[in-house]
């Protein structure tokens, strides 16, 4: 599955769905690519229902307040419908859609890569291609920061539920229950930090002896070439998105 794959192969193929979402001109194209690049490879990898559910908390406020401002307050657009005194323009409706889209390629992504990708491997890869200590413990950190945060907070709503927090009920409610929440998170937070940099301190993280690993992580061939011609594609359509409107002015200038 997708889990076999080597991290470095991951992380360019969620790379290349990244730039094809952000460089192709249609307003669906973060859609097609999400449809038909993350979905598929999350199902491949068995982690479709965690991604979707971290996509629904990410993407769906985001959409919503996204359509409501562009929508209704677009500047000189065509109104498509009325809404007592506002009005929704299409050209709004037009750019939050393809704002949506591209955000919801971009983050499935992301996910797809951090969900699909045991942070040791990623470690053991970049390492053993002579990546800094520094620059791998930045990206590792990177991807498990929300992740780490999440179950975090978890833990704090449970124990303060515990004793007696309401943290149910209408808005006002909920976000006044956010409070006692926000002060032992950064706190609990900054200690993790603390005792992390110990830790790897102990085992020798900032050492300049070469490391050695209790087991190699496979990287075929065939991946190898794959993420070369992903990259390459990358590249060229990075080029192409920049340069277009020059290669359409020089070619009517040349008919």
């Amino acid at each position: 599955g997708l889990q076999r794959l080597n991290p470095l192969t991951k992380l360019v193929i969620s790379l290349f769905l990244i730039v094809l979402a952000l460089v192709l001109p249609s307003m669906w194209s973060g859609y097609v690519v999400f449809l038909l690049g993350v979905v598929p490879l999350a199902l491949w990898g068995g982690i479709m229902r965690p991604l979707w559910s971290a996509l629904w908390k990410l993407v769906l406020p985001f959409a919503i307040s996204m359509f409501v401002i562009q929508g209704l307050f677009w500047t000189d657009g065509t109104p498509v419908a009325s809404l007592g005194p506002l009005s929704l323009k299409a050209e709004g409706l037009v750019f939050a859609t393809t704002i949506t889209g591209r955000l919801l390629a971009i983050m499935g992504s992301f996910l797809l890569f951090s969900l699909g990708t045991p942070p040791d491997d990623l470690m053991i890869s970049l390492e053993e291609r002579g990546v800094p200590n520094s620059v791998t413990y930045i990206i590792l950190s990177t991807i498990q920061l929300v992740p780490g945060l999440q179950v975090r907070a978890g833990k704090i709503r449970d124990a303060q539920r515990a004793r007696g927090l309401e943290t149910e009920g209408n808005i006002f409610q909920r976000m006044r229950s956010m409070l006692p929440l926000v002060e032992p998170l950064v706190l609990g937070s900054i200690i993790d930090v603390d005792e992390r940099a110990i830790a790897l301190e102990a085992r020798g993280f900032s050492s300049d002896t070469q490391k050695t690993f209790f087991r190699t992580v496979e990287d075929r061939r065939w991946e190898q070439i794959l993420r070369w011609v992903l990259l390459i594609i990358c590249v060229i359509l990075i080029l192409l998105r920049i340069f277009w409107p020059l290669i359409n002015r020089f070619v009517g200038g040349s008919g």
